[in-house]
């Protein structure tokens, strides 16, 4: 069932949006639409062109699942699949920018690589030393209230902790001129969401972009977008990025399917080699042909 929801003026100067396509923008503000209360879709290109493409029929499916991959390379959303095998998709950074009073429960399973789930209850908030005995520790504050005071109780001084996926955050708004504003742009990475084991040196858009300019013409949109997906899960697990790069030489090479990149970075990865010290040797007839063949010839 389709929702209202907002879009922030924000969104029109966007860097990540800029880097896709318009088919590819609308078709995210439409998924603000479609999604539920945690922003979660299925991912189903020929359902979704009918949702927002019912009018224009030149834009169908393969139009759709274009501007999907678009959106997964450029981190605006994540595509998955869950534990029935199904498809399904989440607008990365709806957590940020929608917020929904009462949201439903979700029907779909949550995102692996980001922690979008149901929203936990804040943590209990731990109250400065005071010299007189305190009440109870309350609860954590709702976002933009004020502490106050009582008898008995102090001022609190920091912050109630409100847990989003691994990380924790303070619950008021804070302004650093340095960092800008908490609201963040519509393709920033959310808070929670999943991170590496360890940074790596070279991202998923550098490698990408030398397999684009290695290529006599540049190949289509949709296939750089899905490379594009399978480099970051590739990276994600602590793939070696040279052997990510060498299973993208043989992909050029072979011109296959952007799902068999896996494959490919296999078989550089673990391609069998010669033993230590082997050469080939040519054949030759024996000098003595009566000792070799035992006199069957």
């Amino acid at each position: 069932m389709a929702r209202i929801r907002t879009i922030k003026p924000e969104a029109f100067h966007s860097e990540s949006l800029a880097e896709v396509s318009l088919s590819a923008e609308r078709t995210f503000f439409g998924l603000l639409t479609q999604a539920d209360d945690h922003g979660r879709f299925r991912d189903q290109p020929a359902v979704i062109a009918g949702l927002l493409w019912s009018l224009r029929p030149g834009h169908g499916p393969m139009g759709v699942e274009d501007d999907l991959a678009q959106l997964h390379a450029a981190e605006l959303i994540c595509r998955y699949q869950g534990a029935n095998g199904k498809q399904y998709l989440h607008i990365v950074t709806f957590g940020q920018h929608q917020k929904v009073n009462r949201p439903s429960g979700s029907r779909h399973p949550g995102c692996p690589h980001h922690d979008h789930g149901v929203p936990r209850e804040p943590s209990p908030v731990k109250h400065a030393p005071v010299t007189e005995p305190s009440a109870p520790a309350h609860g954590g504050l709702a976002e933009g209230e004020v502490s106050g005071e009582s008898t008995g109780q102090r001022r609190f001084t920091e912050p109630s902790p409100r847990t989003q996926g691994d990380l924790t955050e303070p619950s008021v708004r804070t302004h650093d001129p340095d960092l800008g504003s908490r609201n963040r742009d519509l393709g920033s990475t959310p808070l929670g969401g999943a991170s590496a084991s360890a940074p790596q040196t070279v991202s998923a858009k550098d490698l990408i972009g030398e397999y684009t300019a290695a290529c006599s013409h540049r190949p289509p949109a949709s296939v750089l977008g899905q490379l594009g997906g399978e480099v970051k899960k590739l990276l994600a697990e602590g793939i070696e990025p040279d052997h990510v790069r060498a299973g993208l030489d043989r992909h050029r090479a072979k011109g296959l399917h952007p799902r068999t990149l896996p494959s490919l970075v296999h078989e550089a990865m673990n391609a069998a080699s010669p033993a230590p010290g082997a050469t080939h040797r040519s054949w030759t007839n024996p000098a003595d042909v009566t000792a070799a063949y035992g006199g069957d010839l």
